[in-house]
């Protein structure tokens, strides 16, 4: 009884959505949630050389992206644990960073966006200014500065942030001032010299929506 207790409700049901595993966008079922978590079923079939490679890739980390449109949920979640069921494989997937009512704004902004801080660089007036990540997405970013940063929207300007490899020029969309005395700009890849962003997953919307 005392176990029952511990254990949050689960409520099983049938939704469909997206996770990044193994670098890779791939299509999943829900079959129950919970106010911690849901249990996932990938949709394609897996062999040995499959159970392998997500196996390889859960060892280095065990915090994967989830997307779920029809419930309007989006963020990171934690792979707890794995199973077999016939020829799929089931995830016990914890929530630790997710996002509640993302449609909407994932359709503004047409990509999903990772929180992902980090250290970059960025070439403002002659002078290379670094930044702290907010969150990254396949089309740009949200940086902070801790200081205030004179630019214009609409500025082009080139950058580089090493944790995922990217340089080239980006356009300033929007820029807003903090209490604290620092600087958030939203930023807009132009052209970069790596043509895809590993380890951001695209999450698009769906046009028919």
């Amino acid at each position: 009884m005392s176990s029952m207790l511990l254990r949050p409700y689960r409520k099983n049901l049938t939704t469909h959505g997206l996770i990044y595993l193994a670098d890779e966008e791939q299509s999943i079922t829900i079959k129950n949630i919970s106010i911690s978590g849901v249990l996932a079923q990938l949709d394609s079939k897996v062999g040995k050389s499959d159970i392998k490679d997500i196996f390889n890739t859960l060892l280095s980390s065990t915090i994967i992206d989830l997307y779920l449109p029809e419930m309007r949920l989006a963020g990171e979640v934690e792979v707890i644990r794995v199973d077999m069921q016939n020829d799929h494989i089931l995830l016990a997937l914890e929530f630790k960073n997710i996002s509640y009512d993302v449609n909407d704004q994932m359709y503004k902004r047409k990509a999903y966006r990772k929180n992902l801080p980090g250290l970059g660089h960025i070439l403002f007036n002659s002078e290379y200014l670094e930044f702290n990540t907010v969150n990254v997405s396949v089309d740009g970013m949200m940086i902070r500065f801790a200081e205030v940063v004179y630019v214009e929207p609409g500025a082009i300007t080139v950058f580089e942030f090493k944790q995922l490899e990217l340089e080239g020029e980006i356009k300033v969309i929007w820029v807003d001032r903090m209490s604290d005395g620092g600087t958030l700009m939203g930023l807009q890849y132009v052209q970069m010299k790596k043509p895809s962003i590993k380890g951001i997953p695209e999450f698009a919307w769906p046009k028919s929506a």
